[in-house]
C-alpha cells in the first residue's frame, strides 16, 4: 500500500500522459497485474501474450467509458489441474471471462479505484479478485497498488481484511461447484487470504514506456513444471508501433522472457477515414421539366441511381408527388432519404410542392417521410439543417406495403466475392479458419418475393482438420459442426425462396422455405408487431426443419423438429439493445435467451448473450450452457461505401447441442428497424450528407 499512501499525500493537479495500456491477460493494467485506469469508450482490442509454456489470446471490449470485459483463451503445458493433487498435463486449453469497472475517477486530491473478476464463468486456473488503486504523480509517471484474492493472493498473503467486517466466513474460499464450468462461482469472490500487490509505469517518451511491478500471483499450477519462478518482480519495456498497435518485451519472475502484443480498433473511428458515397446533387430551386411522365419518371430513376438507389414507384398527384425507393443500408436511411429528396427537386416540376418518399426493404415499406419542397431550398445550407429538417418532417406509418411499379422488377443482386469463415476459441485449437469464394445471387420477383441462394467453395483453410468428436447425449444439431466443415467443398449454405408482407399497420410479415442454413432446411414463418415510434417490438417465429447432410447439397437426414420463439425487443438509451428470445430450441429443449448488445450509429454492434434450457449442465457437457460474444462488422464501415451487407461472427467457449437456434436470414426485426422511427432518428444526421 506504499504507493497509495504516497499518492494521497501528493495532491499534485498534473495533466496526465501515461498510456493507459493491456496486461497479458488482455485487460487494462500494468505487465501481469491490474491497474485502475481504463481504455477509450469502445475499444475493441485483440491481445496476444507469451511466455515459456504459458500463451494467452484476449479479446477485450471497452464496454462503457467505465467498464470492460474480456473473454480469453489460454493454452498451457506441462502444468497440473486445478486441485493442489492434480497431475502434471501435457496440454490444458482453458477459456475464461474477466470484467474491470473503474468505479472512482483519478482527481487531484485521491487516485482512480477500480474492482475486477477473473475467470468468474471458466474452470478456475485464474479464479482471482481485486481493488485496485492508481495515482498519476508526474505527468509520466503513474503507480498503482492493489488487493488480489484468488490467485492473486498467492505470495504474501495475509487474513481476508473484509472479515474484521462481514465475518470469519470470508476467511475461507470454498472452491469450484462443478468442473464443467460457465457457472459462477459467486461463493468464492473476495474470500480467503488477501494479498497485496503493485507497480510502476514510466511514459519515457511518447512511444516508449517502462513498466516494474510486484506480482501476488505464485503460479501454483505451472511453477516447478512449466517454469521455475524466483522472484516476484516483473520488468518491461513497451513501444508504440502505431496507435493502434503495442509490443512489450518482458522478464518476468526472474526466470523467463516473454512478448505482449495489443491490436486495437474502435467502433467509432472507421478506417477508410469516413465516407465514400457519391458527392450529392444540389437542390434546384427552379428545375427545367419537359417531356411526359415517362420522361420524368426515367430522370428520377437515373438521379437515384447515380446515389446508389433504386427507385421502385412514383405517382403524382397535383402538388404532391410520391416516391418509394430502395436504399443503401440500415444506418444510412436519412441520408438516402435526403438524397432522394434532392433528386426529386432536379427531376419532378416545380409546381409539385409536397414530397412523399418511402424507403423500401425487402419488398416493405413500413415508414412514410413527408417534406416540403419550400424547406429543402431554405435549409439545404442551413447550420443547423439537419435538426430543422427533422424537426419539419412529417413521419407516418406506411398503413399497406406499395407495390411498385411493374418495370422495376425483378430486381437481381448477384456477385462472386471472398469470404472468410473463422472459428475462434475452439477448446483444442485457438485459431480455425476457411478463406474462400462466395457467389450469391439474389432476386426480387415481384414485391416482397425474395429468391436466395449462396454458393461456397473454401480454397484454403483448417476448418476440416478438427478432430474433435461430439459426445452429446442431445440431438447432435450444433456439435457435429466440424462434419460439415469437413465435407462441405462445394456448400450451398442458403437456397431460400421467401415472401415479405404487411398484414396491417405496425404489424409485417415473412414466410421462408428452403435450404434455411447450412445445417437445417425447411419451413419457416414470423409474425412482428413495431409501433412506429416505440422503443419496444415483439415477434413471433415458429419453424419446421429437417437436418441437412453434412455435404451440405441436396440431402437431409432423419432427425426433424418443430421450433420457434416469442421474442421482446428493447432500444435502451446510450446505444444499449436488449433482446429477450423465448421458446422451443433445434434439440427440443425448452427455455429463453438473452442478448445485451451496444450498438453504433454505424451499424457496429457488440454484446453477449447466455442461453438457458431445461437442459441440466450435466447433459449439456462442458460449457454447462450456451453462451458467448457477438460482433458484428458493417462492411461500409470498412470499405466506406454503401453497402447491406455485414460480417457478424458468434465467439463461443465451447459449441454444444443444448439452447441452439435456427440460424434464418432476413428476419423482420433487424429487416425493418433502420426504416422505423428510432433508428431514423438516430441517423438523421446524415441527412444532408
Amino acid at each position: 500500500m506504499w504507493a497509495l499512501v504516497l499518492a494521497l499525500a501528493l495532491p499534485v493537479a498534473v495533466q496526465a500522459q501515461v498510456q493507459t495500456t493491456y496486461n497479458t491477460y488482455g485487460y487494462p493494467g500494468l505487465i501481469e497485474m491490474p491497474s485502475a485506469h481504463s481504455r477509450p469508450d469502445a475499444e475493441l482490442a485483440l491481445n496476444f501474450s507469451h511466455f515459456r509454456n504459458t500463451t494467452r489470446t484476449t479479446l477485450t471490449f471497452q464496454v462503457t467509458p467505465r467498464l470492460s470485459g474480456s473473454l480469453r483463451y489460454s493454452a498451457l503445458r506441462d502444468v497440473r489441474g486445478n486441485t493442489p493433487d492434480a497431475a502434471v498435463q501435457e496440454e490444458i486449453f482453458d477459456r475464461s471471462f474477466s470484467v474491470h469497472y473503474r468505479f472512482l475517477d483519478e482527481t487531484r486530491r485521491h487516485p482512480a479505484f477500480a474492482i475486477g473478476l477473473n475467470d468468474f464463468l471458466g474452470t478456475g486456473i485464474y479464479q482471482s479478485e481485486y481493488v485496485v488503486a492508481s495515482k498519476t504523480l508526474h505527468p509520466r509517471l503513474r503507480m498503482t497498488a492493489g488487493m488480489g484474492w484468488g490467485r492473486l493472493a498467492g505470495v504474501g498473503a495475509f487474513q481476508n481484511p473484509l472479515s474484521y467486517v462481514f465475518g470469519s466466513r470470508l476467511d475461507t474460499r470454498p472452491g469450484r461447484d462443478g468442473d464443467q464450468g460457465g457457472t459462477l462461482q459467486a461463493q468464492n469472490w473476495f474470500r480467503g487470504p488477501a494479498a497485496l500487490f503493485g507497480g510502476v509505469e514510466w511514459q519515457a517518451s511518447d512511444r516508449w514506456k517502462l513498466l516494474a511491478e510486484y506480482s501476488s500471483d505464485a503460479y501454483p499450477q505451472e511453477d516447478g513444471t512449466a517454469f521455475n519462478r524466483k522472484s516476484p518482480i516483473n520488468i518491461a519495456a513497451q513501444y508504440r508501433l502505431h496507435p493502434n498497435a503495442h509490443v512489450s518485451l518482458m522478464y518476468l519472475y526472474g526466470s523467463q522472457v516473454g512478448v505482449n502484443l495489443t491490436l486495437t480498433l474502435n467502433p467509432k473511428s472507421p478506417p477508410s477515414g469516413g465516407s465514400r458515397d457519391p458527392a450529392p446533387p444540389p437542390v434546384l430551386t427552379a428545375p427545367r421539366v419537359s417531356g411526359s411522365t415517362l420522361d420524368v419518371q426515367r430522370n428520377l430513376a437515373a438521379g437515384l441511381q447515380a446515389q446508389g438507389l433504386r427507385l421502385r414507384a412514383l405517382t403524382v398527384q397535383g402538388r404532391t408527388a410520391h416516391v418509394s425507393f430502395g436504399g443503401t443500408s440500415r444506418t444510412r436511411t436519412a441520408q438516402d432519404i435526403g438524397r432522394t429528396a434532392r433528386v426529386m427537386t432536379r427531376t419532378l416540376p416545380p409546381e409539385v410542392e409536397e414530397f412523399q418518399i418511402t424507403p423500401a426493404v425487402s419488398g416493405l415499406t413500413p415508414t412514410r417521410v413527408t417534406l416540403r419542397r419550400a424547406d429543402l431550398v431554405e435549409l439545404e445550407h442551413d447550420l443547423d439543417g439537419a435538426w430543422a429538417s427533422y424537426t419539419r418532417a412529417r413521419i407516418t406509418a406506411q398503413e399497406q406495403a406499395i407495390a411498385g411499379n411493374r418495370a422495376t422488377y425483378p430486381v437481381w443482386d448477384t456477385g462472386i466475392t471472398p469470404y472468410l469463415q473463422p472459428a475462434l476459441f475452439d477448446p483444442d485449437e485457438p485459431v480455425r479458419v476457411d478463406f474462400g469464394l462466395q457467389a450469391s445471387a439474389q432476386v426480387e420477383a415481384t414485391r416482397g418475393v425474395i429468391l436466395r441462394g449462396i454458393l461456397r467453395q473454401p480454397l484454403v483453410g483448417n476448418l476440416d482438420q478438427s478432430t474433435r468428436q461430439s459426445d452429446s447425449t442431445l440431438p447432435r444439431v450444433r456439435s457435429d459442426g466440424a462434419l460439415y466443415d469437413a465435407e462441405g467443398s462445394p456448400a450451398i449454405t442458403e437456397l431460400t425462396a421467401a415472401y415479405y408482407y404487411q398484414p396491417g399497420t405496425n404489424l409485417f410479415g415473412r414466410f421462408t422455405g428452403g435450404y434455411l442454413e447450412p445445417m437445417f432446411g425447411g419451413l419457416s414463418a414470423e409474425l412482428l408487431w413495431f409501433p412506429l415510434r416505440s422503443r419496444f417490438a415483439f415477434g413471433a417465429e415458429v419453424n419446421y426443419v429437417r437436418q441437412r447432410d453434412f455435404d451440405q447439397l441436396f440431402g437431409f437426414q432423419d432427425y426433424s423438429v418443430a421450433t420457434g420463439h416469442v421474442s421482446g425487443y428493447w432500444q435502451m438509451q446510450n446505444g444499449f439493445h436488449l433482446q429477450l428470445d423465448a421458446g422451443r430450441y433445434l434439440a427440443g429443449d425448452w427455455g429463453s435467451t438473452i442478448t445485451l448488445n451496444r450498438e453504433f450509429k454505424n451499424g457496429w454492434r457488440i454484446g453477449a448473450f447466455a442461453t438457458f434450457t431445461n437442459v441440466s449442465a450435466a447433459e449439456f457437457g462442458e460449457g454447462s450452457y450456451d453462451k458467448g460474444i457477438i460482433v458484428t462488422i458493417p462492411i461500409d464501415w470498412l470499405s466506406g461505401t454503401p453497402s447491406r451487407d455485414d460480417f457478424t461472427t458468434i465467439l463461443r467457449p465451447v459449441q454444444r447441442d443444448g439452447g441452439a437456434q435456427l440460424d434464418v436470414a432476413g428476419r423482420l426485426y433487424d429487416t425493418i428497424r433502420g426504416l422505423r422511427g428510432q433508428d431514423l432518428q438516430a441517423n438523421w444526421g446524415r441527412f444532408w450528407r
